[in-house]
């Protein structure tokens, strides 16, 4: 059985880490009441996008007209109803609350995409069952990479914050995971068809996969987000992206933390018109655009992108842009692809911090495939061009030294308009030497060599 409900985000200043309580969310409409016990509303807070702006409008949101408090039973029992319950009945206008120093359990999936002018104001800690068969066979399916989602919050001018926790109980996916590479893990976060709308103050603990994967959504500000979740055995915990972006445009993430195992942010396809700016990011794979490319038959475009005042420690890469090759390829048993067509341009990353991160900046046609040869025998489909990397400064660790970045495409015919200027990057050998292949014009601005110490 679903329900709709919906969950919320964790709460932290551009570069400070957040507590973690939890929360869960609701359904379709219904008018007024208050009930359960006593509760105390926050006031929605407002945040300026600054400094840059993608360029679109944010659409006012209105004061809310009644509140509705959300029970919980307590014990480790299903809160999902309660949840429901006071989402539907301050739906269309209202402000629902989920108590500070309060858990609620969610161990139903809830649809909560009918949502439209409430405000989640999460002050407690939300956690999701670690019932694993169960999330198997009812998170929501999503068609991209096998996504799937606790719940998924959609609808049009929600506000979602309150300084609470979401807790994906993540350890005994990152075990199971570990036993069978096929399991299907749960994102924690799924927001899905979403216009209109605010998620800040809030901290995101310990998801079996994604933290926040953003669907066919649009207009959206994240702000003052802390994501963190450390495996406390001998398994990782692998692919816990902050955030993913898929066919959605018009998206500001600003002023979060991140301490994660993957990308700290991700466009993937059809992501456009979005700002990412003020985070820090610890121990990610960079903030990158793909991977893209990886249906035949699909066309993917990733454009007007702006990523600005980063700091990048502890991670594989800085600027990342991967694509799949021409043909079919296999980065592991349950991630494959290559194939697909499409675009990415007018990409910008421009300010940078590094510590200790294995490359820079790193450009890849050939993801998927270790077999160069194969790779430039059928290069990629998707071209990538009018990306500027700039202002870049710090240190790569020792994995890849003397080398500081990777910048090659499968064919020359592929890239164009690609522009690295003021690197201040070097290797722990003070070395500052970019592995360059077919892209025209990038022997002018870096110090090429010809070493190529390769990709994970």
């Amino acid at each position: 059985m679903r329900i709709s409900s919906h969950v919320a985000i964790a709460l932290l200043r551009a570069s400070t880490a957040l507590a973690e309580p939890l929360s869960p969310f609701l359904q379709d409409l219904e008018p007024p009441v208050s009930r359960g016990v006593p509760c105390k509303p926050s006031v929605r807070p407002s945040y300026r996008i600054s400094p840059k702006h993608p360029g679109g409008s944010f659409p006012v949101s209105p004061d809310r007209n009644r509140t509705c408090c959300v029970e919980s039973h307590g014990g480790g029992k299903d809160d999902s109803e309660y949840i429901l319950t006071a989402i539907k009945d301050c739906n269309n206008g209202g402000h629902v609350v989920f108590s500070a120093n309060t858990q609620y359990m969610i161990s139903t999936a809830l649809d909560l995409t009918f949502l439209k002018n409430i405000d989640l104001d999460i002050q407690g800690q939300i956690l999701f069952s670690n019932d694993t068969n169960y999330w198997q066979k009812n998170s929501f399916k999503h068609v991209f990479q096998n996504a799937s989602t606790f719940f998924q919050l959609g609808g049009e001018d929600v506000n979602v914050y309150g300084g609470g926790t979401l807790d994906g109980n993540g350890q005994v996916w990152y075990d199971l995971h570990a036993k069978d590479i096929y399991t299907l893990r749960p994102i924690l976060f799924g927001t899905i068809n979403l216009h209109n709308g605010t998620i800040s103050d809030l901290n995101l603990r310990h998801s079996p996969q994604w933290y926040n994967f953003i669907a066919n959504s649009t207009n959206l500000i994240y702000t003052n987000i802390s994501i963190a979740g450390k495996s406390t055995s001998k398994n990782k915990a692998g692919n816990t992206d902050g955030w993913d972006t898929y066919r959605s445009s018009n998206l500001v993430i600003q002023n979060s933390h991140i301490d994660n195992g993957d990308d700290c942010v991700s466009f993937k396809p059809n992501s456009s018109d979005i700002v990412v700016q003020n985070l820090v990011c610890t121990g990610s794979h960079g903030i990158s655009v793909g991977s893209l490319g990886q249906y035949i038959g699909e066309t993917d475009i990733v454009r007007n992108i702006h990523v600005h005042n980063i700091s990048m420690s502890h991670a594989s890469s800085g600027a990342r842009i991967k694509v799949w090759p021409g043909t079919p390829s296999a980065l592991s048993g349950d991630l494959q692809g290559g194939g697909g067509s499409g675009a990415v341009a007018n990409i910008t990353f421009d300010g940078m911090v590094l510590q200790d991160v294995d490359y820079a900046v790193d450009i890849s046609q050939c993801y998927g495939q270790k077999n160069l040869t194969l790779c430039r025998e059928f290069p990629a489909n998707l071209t990538i061009e009018d990306v500027h990397v700039r202002n870049f400064r710090g240190l790569t660790s020792r994995k890849y030294d003397p080398v500081v970045g990777y910048l090659v495409c499968s064919s020359a015919k592929a890239c164009k308009d690609i522009y690295v200027e003021n690197m201040d990057v070097k290797s722990p050998s003070g070395k500052s030497l970019y592995t360059c292949g077919s892209i025209p014009g990038i022997e002018k601005q870096v110090n090429c060599t010809s070493m190529d110490k390769g990709l994970e």
